[in-house]
């Protein structure tokens, strides 16, 4: 025989529970919400959507797919300075000496320097102007 306590009878009649679920939820309205939108394209991997505008020559495509290399093989996703050195050597890349220079017969006219910046700071100003436009 079971006793029954009138307060908790009084308290449980009082609690209203609602029970929204119809049916399986994880069938029914998930697969039509998915039909009415668009399917997503996959995102191609493995490249900067920042760079693809231009074509790159040989040299710089060499040099991107090392730095690749170097994130992936030691994590690092934002590599120091020395660290895009340390890549840049193992790529072969060194600074000669003046005294390599002239055994080599390399001739860098300081002219052509001063072009060379002389350019780079026209475009960079070019792009200043067009972003503020």
């Amino acid at each position: 025989m079971t006793v029954s306590n009138p307060i908790q009878d009084a308290e449980q009649s009082d609690i209203v529970t609602i029970d929204r679920r119809r049916g399986d939820r994880r069938l029914g309205e998930a697969s039509e919400a998915s039909s009415n939108q668009p399917t997503k394209k996959q995102r191609r991997r493995h490249i900067d959507p920042t760079t693809c505008e231009r074509d790159y020559s040989g040299d710089e495509i060499e040099f991107m797919r090392a730095m690749d290399d170097y994130k992936r093989a030691s994590g690092r996703m934002f590599p120091t300075c020395s660290e895009v050195l340390e890549v840049i050597r193992s790529l072969g890349y060194y600074k000669l000496s003046d005294d390599q220079i002239d055994e080599l017969g390399i001739a860098f006219d300081s002219q052509e320097e001063n072009d060379i910046v002389d350019d780079s700071e026209q475009e960079f100003e070019s792009e200043l102007a067009e972003l503020d436009a």
